[in-house]
């Protein structure tokens, strides 16, 4: 047990803080796209969360789509996916990532809607809304991802899709360091009624932030439960040849960082698929 559990509402509100002082000293996760990335807005995109094993995961063409950007803010998806011809919404906890799409937008003339929620509450957004949903690392600051993968899924047009990346629970059971063994070793159970005790700040841990362990079970089980099929899946490569034992990409070989899914809305009655949802193979 990693200590007393919190109820929902103590836990976001301190990610949200947390967030917002991450976003004010410009933490790696807090900063804006380069400008690079808007000459070729859909190309970089397609190279970074919208693809696995050299396959493009996002729609031929973005122009047009209804896309939602969640738990996404810090000037970055939001804005290409927009700059990519998309009408883009970005959700975020946290004021001060989202102010940081609201700086891009202004800067670069780019219309982005900004809603300050939890991936989990979703209610002001109609059923079906979405053409395409991304889903950036973020599932383990939350306890549940039952009420998540839910909303994902009422929000999302039939045929729509759905790209996440979440942290690994493997990874996020181990220790970040070399232990005396000279090992990564496990050390924290999957299933814990509380969140991950805290760690000190690196490329695996946000700090001041509660995490929890989400099992296989609910990130891959809890998407198909919820309406979705699942398309593929990937654990992108953070390796890197001869890299210093205990840095993150030699780490990285034992226990790939991070899972990323694509999903497709089960089609049902209620509607066609969605616009334009063809993938370059």
């Amino acid at each position: 047990m990693s200590g007393p559990s919190r109820s929902r509402d103590a836990i976001l509100d301190q990610n949200a803080r947390a967030w917002d002082r991450l976003a004010a000293r410009g933490a790696a996760l807090a900063r804006p796209a380069v400008d690079e990335a808007f000459g070729d807005p859909r190309g970089w995109l397609a190279g970074g969360a919208g693809a696995a094993g050299g396959r493009s995961w996002l729609p031929e063409s973005l122009v047009g789509l209804e896309v939602l950007c969640l738990a996404a803010g810090g000037g970055k998806h939001g804005p290409l996916y927009a700059a990519a011809g998309a009408r883009a919404c970005v959700v975020d906890l946290s004021a001060a990532m989202l102010d940081l799409d609201r700086q891009v937008a202004r800067e670069r003339g780019i219309d982005v809607e900004l809603v300050q929620t939890s991936m989990d509450d979703l209610g002001m957004f109609a059923a079906g809304r979405f053409d395409l949903v991304v889903h950036p690392v973020s599932t383990c600051y939350v306890p549940d991802v039952r009420g998540v993968f839910a909303e994902v899924a009422r929000v999302t047009r039939p045929g729509g899709l759905y790209v996440s990346q979440h942290k690994a629970p493997a990874s996020l059971q181990a220790t970040i360091d070399l232990g005396a063994s000279g090992r990564y070793e496990l050390v924290h159970p999957q299933q814990n009624d509380g969140p991950l005790p805290p760690a000190a700040p690196s490329r695996l841990r946000e700090q001041g932030t509660h995490e929890f362990i989400h099992p296989l079970t609910d990130l891959l089980g809890g998407i198909c439960r919820a309406g979705f099929t699942i398309e593929d899946v990937g654990e992108p490569d953070h390796t890197a040849a001869a890299a210093t034992p205990g840095s993150f990409a030699h780490r990285a070989a034992f226990l790939p960082p991070y899972l990323r899914i694509l999903a497709r809305r089960t089609a049902t009655a209620a509607g066609p698929r969605g616009p334009g949802i063809v993938l370059v193979e």
